[in-house]
């Protein structure tokens, strides 16, 4: 009964045997299907998430870009409206120039000198409107010589009291429209 019992034993381990033989070649098969197949998601997976990346990234890069766009041109209409007054401010500069030379003019009538309080009250108005628009006078009598504001036409020794490189004469004053130089004021600058 013993022998019986290891011989039905063997019968069944030597099926068994070879069904698994069988079945391991079969689950190594599909197990490299599975690797291979899990490895394929996988990769496509990264690269799905590497392109989420590349335009998430273009996108954020567009939205920035964008941003700078819109500030940019908010920046260029508020100085647009601040700068409005510019072109013809600097037409009416000479004119200004013109009333200030009439100014200097001595009357000695009456007539004369209501002609001249004329011209002082049209010249008052003139600066005032310019006042208004945000257009300052550089008059720079005494100041230290500044490129950005002024334009040297001499130099002249310096005389008792005054230092190198200050302004000696005005020949025209200048303007400008915020921190925008119109006109540089044309001066005598010390040695």
């Amino acid at each position: 009964m013993k022998d019986n019992k290891e011989k039905h034993k063997q019968t069944e381990e030597t099926p068994q045997e070879d069904v698994t033989e069988e079945e391991s070649v079969i689950i190594e098969e599909e197990t490299a299907d599975t690797d291979s197949a899990e490895d394929s998601e996988q990769s496509e997976l990264a690269k799905v998430h590497q392109e989420l990346d590349e335009v998430t990234d273009r996108y954020l890069r567009l939205q920035a870009e964008l941003a700078n766009i819109r500030k940019r041109q908010e920046r260029e209409r508020q100085d647009l409206r601040r700068f409005s007054s510019q072109s013809l401010a600097k037409e009416l500069i000479p004119v200004l120039d013109n009333l200030e030379r009439a100014l200097t003019i001595e009357a000695d009538t009456e007539a004369g000198e209501s002609l001249k309080k004329g011209i002082e009250m049209v010249h008052n108005s003139f600066l005032q409107a310019f006042e208004k628009e945000g257009i300052e006078v550089i008059d720079p009598l005494g100041e230290p010589f500044d490129p950005n504001f002024h334009e040297a036409y001499t130099q002249v020794p310096a005389n008792k009291g005054q230092e190198s490189n200050e302004i000696a004469q005005v020949f025209e004053k200048g303007y400008k429209l915020h921190e925008r130089v119109l006109r540089a004021a044309k001066v005598s600058v010390t040695l």
